[in-house]
């Protein structure tokens, strides 16, 4: 199946979210779309279900769209909700959706990278059932390649286990070899510091739902959607750390 990756920079297509006109031509000639929405905004329904018209005058025929853990019980004016709906009412598109856990790479990339050996992030004793972002990229893949198999399916990727931060902590410790140390913090204080670090204000308080929901305990479980969309297990947090090792070396 051939692919046409679209991005600002790099890509086989030049594609911005900021500029309506470069949909078109990114559209063109495509039968299917994985859709990732505008990050760190809270406000990219309108520019979305704008793409999704432009995608419908293509003959696009299916969508993929990459969701959240949980948005399906998320009110509509949430930009993710309402996306996910705008879809639904869609006739001359089929669509699966994508909501997974906490990405195992944000832990190597990301806002959960080790400082000075330590992660810092208020989610207290909450467990999260991370999943490796190559397993969602499975799943997406599978949802493209056999579009009518997968048509009004929404997954919810996770991975194999439930793991707390300091669970994560420990098992990148071995990985590495040294000690690294889970902190938790103030909610405020550090969604202030992420702010002041460049993070949009209004993206703060996305911040505040997303750790304190893991806080109280309600984070992603482990479940058997990878399992199911692609027929093979999930990445295990271990097979993640011993991969990217190198990022905490």
């Amino acid at each position: 199946m051939p692919i046409r990756r679209a991005a600002r920079a790099g890509a086989d297509a030049h594609f911005d979210w900021n500029d309506p006109t470069t949909f078109d031509s990114s559209l063109r000639g495509v039968s299917g779309v994985y859709l990732v929405s505008p990050v760190m905004r809270v406000d990219f329904a309108g520019v979305v279900s704008r793409f999704l018209d432009d995608a419908e005058r293509a003959g696009v025929q299916h969508v993929t769209y990459l969701s959240a853990y949980g948005m399906e019980h998320a009110p509509v004016d949430v930009a993710l909700r309402a996306v996910e709906l705008d879809l639904a009412s869609r006739a001359s598109l089929s669509h699966s959706i994508l909501r997974p856990a906490w990405f195992m790479q944000n832990f190597s990339e990301t806002f959960l990278k080790p400082v000075n050996d330590e992660i810092v992030v208020p989610c207290g004793i909450g467990a999260e059932a991370f999943v490796s972002a190559e397993d969602i990229a499975s799943v997406a893949v599978a949802t493209l390649s056999d579009p009518t198999r997968h048509a009004g399916r929404a997954y919810a990727p996770t991975g194999p286990e439930a793991l707390s931060f300091d669970d994560a902590a420990r098992l990148i410790s071995v990985a590495v070899g040294r000690k690294i140390r889970y902190r938790d913090v103030d909610r405020n204080a550090w969604i202030k510091a992420m702010v002041q670090a460049g993070v949009p204000a209004e993206y703060g308080e996305v911040l505040r739902s997303l750790t304190g929901t893991i806080a109280s305990d309600r984070g992603s479980r482990p479940n058997d959607d990878v399992l199911v969309a692609t027929g093979e297990a999930p990445i295990r947090f271990e097979e993640f750390v011993a991969k990217a090792a190198p990022a905490w070396r």
